[in-house]
């Protein structure tokens, strides 16, 4: 059976370590600093200028103020603090991040990410999606393995405009964990009762599957 988003960002947080610093970006990414598995410690950065952030407030305790990269609200843990663009993307640049979390269109095999604009479609940039693919050492990719057409976006070359080259180094998808090795997706884990078959089905790109592979762990 295919993930639900928050189930992607579940297994997503099982790649944090304790004492790390994560950014999350727009879209299923937030959903990660719900899912802080016991006995860790990780701070959250959003590129606006947070750092602290926990997990979405429950409803009704809301603070218009208190919002993340993608205009969410959110919440601020204890020692938080706030601060303004420049020293945030300082923080970016200055490779001071340990993971980054990104939502994408499509994924390459070579590493390539493509995620902020549709040809075609009005947008407003590219946003801090380009500090990060150029500063980060460690990508996560979180997206749907197919579009809504049933199309791969698994892909063995990016159509859509880039936003990084070379970047991405783990995607998990509804189907799949891929880790992009060699110019290649490899297969780590399959999600619960999708098969092997089922996954090389939806992926264009070249997938290496080596041995009995698991389904996910949460």
């Amino acid at each position: 059976m295919a993930l639900s988003k928050q189930e992607i960002a579940q297994r997503i947080a099982k790649e944090l370590q304790d004492k790390w610093y994560v950014n999350l970006g727009i879209g299923i990414p937030t959903l990660v600093a719900n899912y802080i598995p016991e006995g860790i410690e990780v701070e959250f950065q959003s590129e606006n200028g947070l750092l602290g952030m926990g997990p979405f407030p429950v409803e009704g305790t809301e603070d218009a103020d208190l919002i993340n990269a993608g205009k969410q609200t959110v919440t601020v843990l204890d020692g938080g603090s706030i601060f303004d663009s420049s020293t945030s993307f300082s923080m970016i640049r200055g490779k001071h991040v340990q993971l980054t979390v990104l939502g994408a269109m499509e994924v390459a095999q070579n590493g390539d990410i493509a995620n902020w604009k549709i040809p075609g479609k009005m947008v407003k940039g590219m946003g801090g999606a380009m500090d990060l693919v150029a500063s980060a050492e460690n990508i996560i990719v979180a997206m749907m393995h197919t579009n809504k057409r049933g199309e791969s976006k698994i892909l063995k070359e990016c159509s859509l405009p880039l936003t990084g080259v070379g970047c991405v180094t783990k995607v998990v998808t509804n189907l799949a964990v891929l880790e992009v090795k060699n110019n290649e997706f490899h297969l780590l884990e399959r999600a619960p009762g999708v098969t092997v078959e089922e996954i090389k089905e939806a992926t264009e790109g070249t997938l290496v599957v080596n041995g009995e592979i698991p389904e996910m762990d949460f």
